[in-house]
């Protein structure tokens, strides 16, 4: 018998003498195809089985209770915009104040504060002093009652209004622009005008911008006609209008909202299955609405828009979990 063979005998008799784990005894290594299966099985330490290390697992069913809204990583159009705070008035050429033809006594009153009239609806019934006898004040357009100045048995005359009727179904939007951003507001230029009521912003267009400041408040005015439609707006009210100077598009960009610091690392949370993973993202350009993504994400990747905090709050405790 061999050197060898005499080795390899010893080594196995000493083996069965020790027990479990004699055949790895006469191994000098682990099998390659062990090691590939295990790698190929997904089960290596420090991972969850298909998901990467740090991932957090939300099903449909805790995205909803979360208020976690998701959305497909694309190409966007970034704005530059002006956000510009404004007052909403009447229509001044759509206005009408309605005098008495002759003075006299008011002996009817047909229409009231806040009432919707159309062009020819008798307002008040006024008997001349002149005459004696009643004529009808009507309603030169139609349109809402804004204000009412007579009262019933009252004294009139051709020298005040006896009521002031508005057509409300356009307005005026007058917003404040400050000396740093004359030059930016131009007649003509597109407006959104936001009256804060949790709808869809109203589109207009600047139609007089003034060439006089106020001494109050510093700024000038820059007027935006817009359609009143349904009556949504009211005058009185404050709204906010947003121009857009400038547009740029880029291939990639995610919400702003989506952004999240990890160990201090930019990152947006990726959905893969029922799992968010982190990924560490490189920026580009940005509005208050859009960030450009450089590099970290493909084109329809869906990540965490908005509520995302609350996925790194998750990922923070799992971190915290291991650690103990």
């Amino acid at each position: 018998m061999s050197r060898s063979a005499r080795r390899d005998v010893a080594l196995l008799l000493l083996g069965l003498v020790a027990g479990a784990g004699t055949l790895y005894a006469l191994q000098d290594r682990p099998a390659s195809g062990s090691a590939s299966h295990a790698a190929e099985s997904g089960h290596g330490h420090g991972e969850e089985e298909g998901h990467a290390e740090g991932a957090v697992e939300l099903n449909d069913a805790k995205l909803a209770a979360a208020g976690i809204g998701l959305e497909t990583a694309g190409p966007e159009t970034l704005r530059r915009k002006l956000r510009l705070n404004g007052l909403i008035q009447p229509n001044q050429e759509a206005v009408v104040q309605v005098a008495p033809r002759f003075p006299g006594i008011v002996r009817e009153i047909r229409k009231r504060l806040g009432d919707k009239v159309n062009k020819g609806d008798v307002l008040a019934v006024i008997e001349s002093n002149q005459s004696l006898t009643a004529y009808d004040l009507k309603s030169p357009i139609s349109g809402t009652v804004v204000d009412r100045a007579v009262a019933l048995g009252e004294y009139v005359s051709e020298q005040k209004p006896a009521f002031i009727v508005a057509d409300l179904s356009t307005l005026w939007v007058d917003l404040s622009v400050y000396r740093k951003d004359f030059a930016k507001v131009r007649v003509g230029d597109p407006v959104q005008i936001d009256p804060e009521d949790g709808g869809a912003p109203i589109s207009g267009q600047v139609a007089y911008v003034s060439p006089i400041g106020a001494t109050d408040t510093q700024s000038a005015l820059a007027r935006v006609v817009i359609p009143n439609d349904g009556m949504r707006l009211r005058p009185g009210l404050f709204a906010v209008g947003t121009i857009v100077l400038a547009e740029k598009p880029v291939d990639l960009a995610v919400r702003a909202n989506a952004l999240q610091t990890v160990d201090n690392r930019t990152v947006v949370f990726v959905r893969n299955g029922d799992a968010f993973e982190p990924r560490d993202v490189e920026l580009g350009e940005r509005d208050g609405e859009w960030v450009e993504v450089l590099f970290g994400l493909m084109p329809g990747d869906v990540y965490a828009a908005k509520n995302s905090f609350v996925i790194k709050a998750e990922l923070a405790k799992g971190s915290a979990s291991h650690e103990h």
